[in-house]
């Protein structure tokens, strides 16, 4: 018989691509998770991963596998799901991926209020990117994912997928203090040409809306400086190198000689919770999705 925890390892490597990785979401070490799918290899008598180079991919006969145990994680998170609307309190492991300022800015706060009152609740957080955790949801890699879109960047869910609005993140210039844009009360969109931009690198959101706001507004953005974190990207505009487009989640207090401009209009994108509509019926979605909801407010005060 196969073992379903063996399964869920193999599923993990099939949706995360590395051993590592896997490990990482299921909350093992990458050692534990080797020993499992070598079991299950032992068990099926079957080659399931093969080496490539520095990490491995699945065998023909694994992806089978892989798909097969996707069906069955979804048979077992009914039956889950079945069991705790029943009881009526949230209840079991609940996994939450989260891009990297909603994991710094709005989580804590979430999971250790869902933690305080939901004692049976056991909440567990990957940090990873917005578009990547709507499709871990879909896969039924995570439970429930905190992702984000921009007013003119669109995040679709795909079938079999539900959202619900957390709310709206808005996003500030910053410069340095000798910038002549640092005495103004706010700038248009239409005057950011010729400046010189720190961003995130490109394929993230950010970087997408800045390099499709600009040409709308008539300029090509010239990027000097790109780093993936939002506290890089704050220090590089304090040493005087460039301009940014920082969200306000998650950004705390500036540094000295950073200062914000609003943009007109203000730059958007709304955060929403995402989740399997199988699983719709768990009371730990809804009351996760509650919680996140009553923390937004406290969470998007100007530093």
């Amino acid at each position: 018989m196969l073992d379903l925890q063996r399964l869920r390892a193999l599923h993990a490597v099939s949706v995360h691509g590395t051993v590592g990785a896997a490990a990482a979401a299921l909350g093992y070490t990458p050692s534990a998770v080797s020993q499992q799918i070598a079991k299950l290899e032992r068990e099926t008598r079957t080659v399931l991963l093969e080496r490539r180079g520095r990490g491995v991919r699945l065998t023909e006969q694994a992806e089978q596998l892989a798909s097969t145990a996707q069906e069955l994680l979804a048979i077992v998170e009914r039956a889950e799901t079945d069991l705790e609307e029943r009881r009526g309190m949230p209840a079991g492991r609940l996994t939450v991926a989260a891009f990297a300022s909603a994991a710094r800015g709005l989580m804590p706060s979430v999971l250790a209020d869902l933690a305080l009152r939901h004692p049976a609740l056991d909440t567990r957080l990957t940090e990873i990117d917005p578009h990547l955790s709507v499709d871990l949801v879909a896969r039924g890699a995570v439970d429930l994912a905190v992702a984000h879109d921009w007013d003119i960047s669109p995040l679709p869910a795909p079938p079999g997928v539900e959202q619900a609005v957390i709310g709206d993140d808005l996003c500030d210039l910053l410069v340095p203090a000798g910038h002549p844009f640092a005495g103004r009360d706010s700038v248009r969109r239409e005057d950011l040409g010729g400046q010189r931009w720190i961003c995130q690198p490109p394929g993230r959101v950010c970087h997408d809306w800045l390099v499709r706001t600009l040409r709308a507004a008539g300029s090509e953005p010239d990027i000097v400086h790109q780093a993936e974190e939002n506290p890089t990207l704050i220090a590089l505009v304090a040493a005087g190198l460039g301009v940014a487009l920082i969200p306000r989640l998650g950004r705390g207090p500036l540094p000295g000689g950073v200062v914000e401009v609003p943009l007109d209009p203000l730059p958007v994108r709304r955060l929403y919770a995402l989740w399997r509509s199988g699983a719709a019926r768990r009371p730990a979605i809804a009351e996760t999705v509650r919680t996140l909801r009553s923390h937004w407010p406290k969470v998007t005060e100007r530093p």
